[in-house]
């Protein structure tokens, strides 16, 4: 086995202090009561730009294009710029609910709203977020959820990146967009590979934290990847096919035939067919006019780390302020070892008792892809975070 890849550099001074008070939280008041808010009817402001490279944690403005001008519309993107002609950390979308009147370009004393960090697994995009997120602002209007392209994903993989392409090098990526954008996350969702990228973020910013952040892991474990058992969907054995079929196609039914062909599922090609874009001008003839919107090589690195990284010293020392949750799919059996549930367990019982801790949730019926196999009921779930930190904010108000 090759050695593991080294970590990213340290995050520097500045960086560090601005990460850490971004990620800063209110705790709540001993004693006191949680309350669910009602949920209201919104409309979505949701945008979409990208931070230039040569921008340092204190600049908001793209000279190049005026992105500061980017409105507050009911518009699905108010602002999308030519992603080549960017060199910026990661390509994003922020949906908000109708009561947030807020961006990055205000005035700094102006406070952020609570905001929810979204991160999707390997081979998948902020895509995957989208009709869930405008879920959760309809019924959580005062807050905003950032949806991210992960390096080597979906926006982001026109961004070049050094290596090396780790957890941890991915996770950094979205912490310097957090302090970029101004941004205080109370919350942090990560599906699969997403998942260990949240607990990174936690391990390289959070240690220090005296106040909340509210973590999610949904079904991912802290340490050994188990794939699909047999008759199940290998990611890596995906990500290797994916990577010797032809950089341009004619059709998505060409790349979802040649993965069924391989004993693929057809959900599984049906869902790695939205990653191709078409190529060449709408209407043009082409024989091969769609190419794939992710780096399958810079993939195939971040996988191997996923399966490499241990992070159970998060879990196990969590810090102070922080609380993580763990969700296992119920029908995903294969990638829970009855070790990794008696560690959590045993976490649980030895987290500290203000305002962190861990606690594990299980979803019925529902696969790995939880978003898409019960969202009524990762909904439910999920809601409690939501309510309990807007009833927080509340009542320091």
């Amino acid at each position: 086995m090759a050695p593991a890849p080294a970590p990213p550099r340290a995050l520097s001074a500045e960086l560090r202090r601005a990460t850490l008070g971004a990620l800063a939280l209110p705790a709540p008041r001993p004693g006191a009561r949680v309350r669910a808010a009602r949920p209201r009817e919104v409309n979505f402001h949701t945008h979409r730009l990208l931070m230039s490279s040569n921008m340092n944690s204190r600049s908001l403005v793209c000279p190049p294009c005026n992105c500061a001008q980017m409105a507050l519309a009911d518009t699905r993107i108010a602002y999308q710029p030519d992603v080549d002609k960017h060199a910026g950390v990661l390509a994003y979308e922020l949906v908000q609910g109708n009561l947030v009147q807020w961006n990055s370009f205000m005035d700094k004393s102006i406070p952020d709203p609570p905001t929810a960090v979204l991160l999707h697994g390997i081979l998948g995009s902020r895509k995957n977020w989208g009709s869930f997120a405008k879920r959760l602002a309809h019924e959580f209007p005062m807050w905003q959820f950032l949806l991210v392209d992960l390096r080597c994903h979906g926006d982001s993989a026109s961004i070049k990146k050094r290596g090396p392409h780790t957890v941890a090098s991915t996770a950094l990526d979205v912490l310097k967009l957090v302090v970029q954008l101004r941004l205080t996350p109370r919350v942090l969702v990560g599906h699969s590979f997403g998942g260990k990228v949240a607990l990174s973020m936690v391990e390289q910013a959070a240690k220090p934290l005296a106040r909340p952040v509210r973590v999610w892991v949904l079904d991912a474990t802290p340490g050994k990847v188990r794939a699909g058992g047999d008759g199940e969907d290998h990611p890596a054995e995906l990500i290797e096919f994916l990577r010797r079929m032809p950089a341009q196609v004619s059709s998505k039914v060409e790349v979802v035939n040649a993965l069924v062909k391989e004993q693929f599922s057809v959900d599984v090609a049906r869902w790695v067919a939205t990653n191709l874009r078409r190529s060449s001008p709408l209407g043009q003839q082409s024989s091969s006019n769609f190419s794939w919107t992710f780096d399958l090589n810079g993939i195939s690195k971040m996988y191997k780390s996923y399966e490499d990284t241990n992070l159970w010293s998060v879990v196990e020392n969590v810090p102070r302020g922080v609380h993580i949750n763990f969700l296992k799919a119920e029908r995903s059996l294969h990638r829970w070892a009855l070790e990794d549930l008696k560690r959590i367990h045993s976490a649980e019982e030895l987290a500290a008792d203000e305002g962190g801790g861990v606690e594990m949730h299980v979803l019925e019926d529902a696969g790995h892809w939880v978003h898409a196999d019960n969202p009524d009921g990762l909904f439910r779930i999920l809601s409690s975070t939501f309510r309990i930190e807007t009833t927080i904010r509340g009542m320091q108000d």
